[in-house]
Parts: structure tokens; C-alpha cells; sequence
């Protein structure tokens, strides 16, 4: 089975990134870290049971010889929500059941924390980046623990997809949570609002 875990908001610049995430939502990121076999970089939120994340290639770190992950190689435009990321306990399991693009696990680590993480080799996941990531993480680290609570709750996540109805077939049965839509859309497109201090918030 798969339960949500993170969502990602990508952007060309770190710092470009978390100005206009703390401008939509109205409270400060926490720094992150590298992903120095990535060469991406982050800054998180801490949202209850899961936590959000703004990432960015790291321009101070040697470009991989590979596509980085969340397709970051041919982001453009300004920060946007890119990706959902889904944990698991058996990786190989899940990535079996998945469709074919959804990558081969890599092992990776930041600090204490270490998970391993199914990675395409284009950098691209399957449903044109719609369908979540799949991680496991390792031990009892996790960093929606390790952060700081901001008071933010994820109220309604929606994906919208041309094939919405082949997307939702392809995670029957293997997810399920009321917050999380997938609905038809003339392309891919993610859509969270959050629950804040300052009342509903949105960022897509």
C-alpha cells in the first residue's frame, strides 16, 4: 500500500522557489539540505503527517552525469507544484505493480536520513510526471518528524491528468486518502490547498 508523504514544488532557483511558496502560504520554509548525487538542493515544510518540499537543481554541485529526478533538467517558468511522493514498506513490490517508467531503486541518504527512492532514468515518471514517486524510507527518521510543525494541514491535493480515469486504475487498490483527487484535465496540472492561520491557501 501506498500513503502520501511529500509533495514538491519545483523551481529553477532555491531561492526563487521559497519566496513564493512563504508569499502564498504566509510562513517560513526550514532549510533542508543537498542531494549531492542529484546536484538538487531543498527547503521543507512541516505540514502534520507529511511535509512539503520546494527543490531546485544546485548550481554549487557538478551536474550529474544522468537526468536529475521530477524532470528538474527541463524545468522552466516560474515555481510550480510538480510532484507527489508516495512511501511505501516494499519498494520492489510496488515498483513491480506500477507502470513501466517509474524507475529502479536507488539508494540515497542526507545527514541522518536515509530512504531509497524509485528514480527514472529519464527523470520522468509515468502519466507525464502524475504519478507520485515511490520511497521507502529507512529506520525511524523521517523528516516530517524532525520538522517543526508550521500550523499548515493539506486539506485537498488534486492531479489532473488527461487520463485521469487510466491513472486512478493504475493506484487502485494501492491508495486511498479523501484529501487526494485525480480529475480530468487537458494536461498535467497539481493543485493543493492548505488549511492556514490566514485561512485557505492555494499553490499549483
Amino acid at each position: 500500500m501506498l500513503t502520501l508523504d511529500h509533495l514538491a514544488l519545483s523551481a529553477q532557483t532555491l531561492e526563487e522557489g521559497v519566496a513564493h511558496v512563504e508569499a502564498v502560504l504566509g510562513v517560513p520554509l526550514v532549510a533542508g539540505g543537498q542531494h549531492a548525487l542529484m546536484a538538487t538542493h531543498n527547503r521543507l515544510l512541516g505540514l502534520g503527517d507529511l511535509y512539503f518540499e520546494v527543490i531546485a537543481p544546485d548550481q554549487t554541485l557538478p551536474r550529474p552525469a544522468f537526468p536529475r529526478w521530477f524532470d528538474l533538467d527541463r524545468f522552466t517558468g516560474p515555481p510550480r507544484l510538480t510532484n507527489w511522493i508516495c512511501r511505501c514498506s516494499d519498494l520492489a513490490a510496488e515498483i513491480a505493480a506500477s507502470p513501466p517508467g517509474i524507475g529502479a531503486a536507488l539508494a540515497l541518504s542526507r545527514g541522518e536520513l536515509r530512504w531509497t527512492m524509485a528514480v527514472p532514468a529519464d527523470g520522468i515518471l509515468p502519466f507525464d510526471n502524475a504519478f507520485p514517486a515511490l520511497i521507502a524510507w529507512q529506520g525511524s527518521a523521517h523528516p516530517a518528524t524532525r520538522l517543526p510543525d508550521s500550523g499548515l494541514r493539506l486539506t485537498l491535493l488534486e492531479i489532473a491528468h488527461p487520463e485521469a480515469p487510466a491513472l486512478r486504475t493504475a493506484l487502485a487498490g494501492r491508495f486511498a486518502d479523501p484529501r487526494v483527487q485525480i480529475v480530468p484535465g487537458p494536461a498535467k496540472a497539481l493543485r493543493a490547498t492548505f488549511a492556514t492561520p490566514h485561512g485557505p491557501r492555494v499553490l499549483q
